[in-house]
C-alpha cells in the first residue's frame, strides 16, 4: 500500500504543479468600441447655416480644440457625437437651434507601441483591426533572445491592467484566441 500511496501522491503533485506552469488566461474584451477622438486628430466641425463657426482643427496634444465663441473644449476622449452634442450646447446662447456635425477627417492618434525583443521597437499606426499577431510581424518579428510566451499587453483603458500572453497559446490550433489591440496598447516581448 505504500508504492500505491507514494505514486498516488507522486502522480497529483506532477499534475498540480503543471497546472501551475501556464499564466492564468485573462478575460479579454475584443468587442468593437466606438471611435474616441485622439490627441493630433483632425476634426471637420460643421454647424448647420453658420459658416462662420464651422472649421477643421487638429485636436492639440493636451486634448483640446478652440472653437469661436464657445473657446476651449476638451475633444480627445470623446466620440463624436459625443463632441458634437457638447458643441452644441455650448452654441445655444449664441445660436438659434444649432446643429452640429463632428467628422473626424485624419485619424493621428490611433498607435500602438511595440517594444522590447522586436526587430523594430517603435510606434505602429493602428488601422482597423490589428491582432497582437499582426503588430508582432509589424514590427519585425521576434528576435534570437525574445521570451515569446512572456509577451505581456499593457492597455491603458478604463480597465487598465497587464494582459499576459503566451505566443504558443495563440498559434496552437487548439485554443489560440486572438487578441484585437486598442489604441495606446503597449506590447512588450521580454
Amino acid at each position: 500500500m505504500g508504492k500505491t500511496s507514494a505514486g498516488f501522491w507522486t502522480v497529483l503533485g506532477v499534475m498540480l504543479l503543471s497546472g501551475c506552469a501556464h499564466q492564468p488566461q485573462v478575460k479579454v474584451d475584443n468587442s468593437e468600441q466606438p471611435y474616441r477622438i485622439g490627441r493630433e486628430d483632425v476634426l471637420d466641425i460643421a454647424v448647420w447655416r453658420d459658416p462662420e463657426l464651422s472649421r477643421t482643427l487638429p485636436v492639440r496634444p493636451d486634448g483640446f480644440i478652440s472653437m469661436p465663441m464657445v473657446g476651449e473644449v476638451q475633444a480627445a476622449g470623446k466620440t463624436p457625437t459625443e463632441l458634437a452634442e457638447m458643441l452644441k450646447q455650448s452654441f445655444q446662447p449664441y445660436v438659434q437651434e444649432p446643429r452640429v456635425t463632428v467628422i473626424v477627417r485624419e485619424v493621428n492618434s490611433s498607435r500602438v507601441f511595440v517594444t522590447g525583443e522586436v526587430a523594430n521597437p517603435g510606434a505602429y499606426p493602428l488601422r482597423g483591426r490589428v491582432s497582437l499577431l499582426q503588430a508582432i510581424a509589424l514590427a519585425g518579428g521576434f528576435t534570437d533572445f525574445a521570451n515569446s510566451d512572456g509577451i505581456v499587453v499593457i492597455r491603458n483603458d478604463e480597465k487598465g491592467g497587464q494582459i499576459p500572453v503566451r505566443y504558443s497559446d495563440l498559434i496552437s490550433p487548439d485554443g489560440g484566441h486572438e487578441l484585437i489591440l486598442r489604441p495606446g496598447d503597449t506590447i512588450v516581448v521580454p
